[in-house]
């Protein structure tokens, strides 16, 4: 019998999903028990940075949820619930998700979860407003309606921060006038403690930090080897005293070794370089998705950094990258390599919401 959603998670029951991927190893057993018996994690504490001037203190790397609802591709419902619990182990202390991912199964898995996690090992943020591909409703009504639900499917009684999600799909103003006042409400109520946007194009940040209140903002795609465009958003942040995370350190995967997914929008010079910078890191003997994320991560600018998948040994390989010192000299060279395409970029949601756009 599948579990949940039909087709998307490659498990036939419960029992076996404790079976299969990582049914051996130094955190699994055979019976599907969770045990830190020679931990593959770094023996220090991660690094954490100061949020703005809210109360968090995140670490450097952070676990995203958003495999968790398959939105990238299948996955194992017992290496994805196992997935979260080795972040946390790994040091890890702040989770990211949307009722977006998987229209709400991430929030879902996260309740099967958390329940068995101690509330204070660990920061929880979602986001509120888009709920399906060309389904978005920011709404002053939709946003106690959206907390309450994503509450209840996490099985938590607050949120330490909600984010309104890609904006740029609709009209800004909505968001300053109506959603984030109607957040406040629920700050006032101890739903939530801090109120953010996130999204893709600068443009939007701009608009809504010079115009709302807000604590933190998160970026993605924009702080990478081949994109630092974020670093437009240090000052404005720094003088207002707003948090920056940032997310996506791999770039939906081209900044890795793996295959692009059918729906990424880099152009055919973009992939070419990118394959090149990923070639010559394997002719280092080194990985660039390892590069990626210590690049991503290496910014104080950044509180965090938001990378996200259901594979609980992929988890563990980037918490053991993130306590390794960078590879300087491979980082230049690579970089060297990126430079045709750097601060390349796309158009997400209406054009009128985005950046200036870079052709290459």
């Amino acid at each position: 019998m599948r579990e949940g959603y039909a087709g998307i998670f490659e498990t036939s029951d419960h029992a076996s999903a404790y079976s299969c991927g990582l049914s051996v190893g130094p955190f699994a057993r055979s019976d599907g028990a969770y045990t830190l018996a020679d931990p593959p994690f770094a023996e220090t504490p991660m690094e954490t940075r100061h949020l703005g001037k809210t109360d968090l203190d995140l670490t450097t790397l952070s676990f995203g949820a958003s495999s968790l609802g398959a939105e990238f591709r299948g996955v194992d419902l017992g290496e994805a619930l196992r997935s979260v619990h080795v972040a946390i182990d790994s040091g890890m202390n702040f989770i990211d998700t949307s009722p977006y991912y998987g229209r709400g199964m991430s929030e879902v898995m996260l309740g099967q979860v958390l329940p068995e996690i101690p509330r204070d090992k660990y920061f929880l943020g979602t986001k509120l407003g888009r709920y399906a591909p060309q389904h978005f409703d920011f709404s002053a009504r939709r946003v106690e309606e959206s907390i309450d639900i994503s509450l209840e499917r996490m099985k938590v009684d607050y949120l330490d921060i909600i984010l309104c999600h890609d904006l740029e799909y609709v009209e800004m103003s909505q968001i300053v006038e109506q959603t984030i006042p109607a957040i406040r409400k629920q700050i006032e109520k101890g739903k939530v403690r801090y109120v953010g946007v996130s999204g893709y194009p600068m443009k939007m940040f701009k608009y809504v930090l010079e115009r709302a209140d807000i604590d933190v903002v998160l970026t993605y795609n924009h702080y990478t080897l081949q994109n630092d465009m974020a670093l437009e958003l240090v000052p404005i942040c720094n003088e207002k005293g707003v948090g920056l995370m940032n997310a996506a350190p791999f770039s939906a995967r081209l900044l890795t070794n793996a295959p692009l997914p059918a729906w990424h929008k880099a152009t055919p010079e973009v992939r070419e370089v990118a394959k090149k910078a990923a070639e010559h890191c394997a002719q280092a003997g080194s990985d660039i998705a390892k590069l990626a994320l210590q690049f991503s991560i290496a910014n104080s600018d950044f509180a965090t950094c938001v990378a996200g998948s259901a594979n609980p040994q992929r988890i563990a390989e980037w918490a053991s990258w993130a306590s390794e010192p960078i590879d300087e000299p491979l980082l230049a060279e690579v970089q060297e390599i990126l430079k045709p395409i750097h601060n390349w970029f796309y158009i997400e949601g209406r054009p009128e919401n985005n950046d200036k756009h870079s052709i290459v």
